[in-house]
């Protein structure tokens, strides 16, 4: 994960510098019960190119597949070559629990304590993983889910990574799981809010991972009416299926309303957090270059190690 954050913050950076290429999205709509979509890219300064083509499938779990699967493809920017075909799945958890990470480390206050999670699933052990990366003040997490057995299972895998005397917590309700947290993490598919203003005090952070698509949404729209700087990833796709998505279509916010991109804030353009007191929203879309630098990562990796198969496809 370190890794991952530290080559995902440079992607920020690039893209604030006006170093990428990245068209928005393109979604197809499977008849209500998912979508899939295809991400291009190319990061200049770094020289990497990649396509991911990822779906999202809410009641996948019924059925024994994950939510969401990727495939990535890796090109060379020279030739058009393609350098590797890889699953983007575990790429795309890694690269979203980064860029949480990156965010609260220029957001959340620095003597975070607290942190509660709304969903515990996949995403949910990739906020965590990220988060204990950059705020080592963490010491207690709250997590509600729809699904008890969910709620425990994360809780499993917390066991495995936290440090010693972290406290944890399954939390009757998303109520009980806010209250006086620092930091609080969606990562539901949720198309109503969750997460209600009047349950929020000043000075907390929020890390909005699971709006990713048009009609979503995890927090009450006052809460983002409230808050000091509404961070994005990217705008025009946040305008388009971000956490900001439904507020701005029924008129609540305004696109002037969005203090900011990420990459912004880490290339020094904006301020990140001024004072203890400020609400902070990152509304997370994920974007095609957090994929494009992990995916190369790997292939380093793998390269390194000697792994992988050759196939002969040109």
């Amino acid at each position: 994960m370190k890794e991952v954050i530290d080559v995902v913050e440079e992607a920020f950076r690039e893209k604030a510098l006006g170093r990428v290429q990245m068209p928005s999205k393109v979604y197809l709509f499977f008849d209500g019960v998912g979508d899939l979509r295809v991400m291009p890219c190319y990061i200049a300064g770094l020289g990497v190119s990649s396509v991911k083509i990822v779906n999202s499938h809410p009641n996948n779990r019924v059925k024994g597949f994950p939510t969401v699967m990727a495939v990535i493809l890796l090109i060379d920017p020279e030739t058009g070559f393609p350098k590797a075909i890889m699953s983007g799945t575990w790429i795309t958890g890694l690269r979203t629990g980064a860029a949480g990470a990156i965010a609260a480390k220029y957001l959340a206050r620095k003597d975070s304590r607290i942190v509660a999670f709304i969903g515990a699933g996949a995403q949910a052990r990739m906020q965590l993983m990220g988060l204990l990366e950059v705020m080592p003040g963490l010491s207690e997490a709250r997590v509600f889910d729809i699904r008890s057995d969910a709620g425990k299972s994360f809780l499993d895998f917390a066991e495995g990574i936290c440090p010693g005397g972290f406290s944890m917590e399954v939390a009757d309700s998303a109520r009980s799981a806010v209250m006086d947290a620092d930091i609080v993490v969606t990562t539901t598919p949720s198309r109503k809010p969750i997460v209600m203003s009047d349950w929020i005090g000043g000075g907390v952070h929020f890390n909005c991972m699971g709006a990713d698509a048009p009609g979503k949404q995890e927090l009450d729209p006052e809460i983002l009416r409230r808050a000091s700087k509404i961070v994005v990833d990217d705008l025009e796709q946040a305008i388009h299926g971000g956490e900001v998505n439904v507020p701005i279509r029924s008129g609540i916010l305004s696109k002037e309303d969005i203090y900011g991109e990420l990459g912004e804030i880490i290339a020094g353009f904006k301020k990140g957090r001024e004072s203890h007191d400020e609400l902070t929203v990152f509304a997370s879309t994920g974007l095609a270059i957090q994929d494009a630098v992990t995916a190369n990562l790997a292939y380093r990796k793998a390269l390194e190690r000697g792994l992988g198969v050759y196939l002969d496809l040109v």
